[in-house]
């Protein structure tokens, strides 16, 4: 609305918090403005500017929404049935706009897909489960060297860019060798060369 049109004791419908109200102008603000009383609510309220005013509504009308012993001056009782009607319909449409403003203002929870639970990964088998592994089927005596090939050959292993992966499984088959002693996988058969050690795979 225009500030011209704006009468002081004439009720208007006006937005206040995000919701369409009824409010009666009561005065001029000094800093600009109205002051004005929410119909509903009885609060004291200050309208800014007009263009927070959507359209006058009659004193009969901001009567039903007035606190009980509080109606706006010159009001007269709702005794037409008319203008009854109006009012339920008025009030309806008032609460519908009024329950979509407080939807629009929450905020809407973002339902989050659940992932997919990832297949557990095969668990990798170490250099050394893959040499044992290995003499274990060949059954024959074989240097380090020549069970990393073997190895990487049958898919059970491959050296993740060691430079030299010979000589850190010869150490750690010679380590179980000297920690297990005879419970050991493996067994010296000659200088450099291992053999699976099946009479401690018999014995467990």
């Amino acid at each position: 609305m225009k500030k011209d049109e704006i009468k002081i004791g004439q009720c208007y419908k006006a937005k206040v918090s995000d919701r369409i109200v009824t409010v009666r102008i009561d005065s001029t603000n000094s800093h600009g403005g109205w002051n004005a009383t929410n119909t509903a609510t009885g609060k004291r309220i200050r309208v800014k500017s007009a263009q927070r005013l959507r359209r006058a509504v009659t004193e009969r009308r901001a009567l039903r929404g007035a606190p009980a012993g509080q109606s706006p001056v010159g009001a007269e009782p709702a005794d037409d049935p008319q203008v009854a009607v109006e009012d339920r319909a008025e009030a309806r449409t008032e609460a519908e706009a009024n329950a979509a403003a407080e939807a629009d203002a929450k905020p809407t929870k973002k339902t989050r897909a659940k992932k997919a639970a990832a297949e557990p990964k095969p668990k990798r088998v170490s250099a050394i489960d893959a040499a044992a592994q290995v003499l274990a089927e060949t059954g024959k005596p074989m240097r380090a060297k020549e069970l990393i090939e073997a190895m990487a050959a049958r898919g059970l292993w491959t050296s993740p860019n060691g430079k030299t992966p010979e000589a850190t499984l010869y150490a750690a088959m010679l380590r179980e060798i000297t920690t297990k002693g005879a419970q050991a996988r493996f067994r010296k058969a000659e200088r450099g060369l291992f053999a699976f050690n099946a009479a401690a795979m018999a014995k467990a």
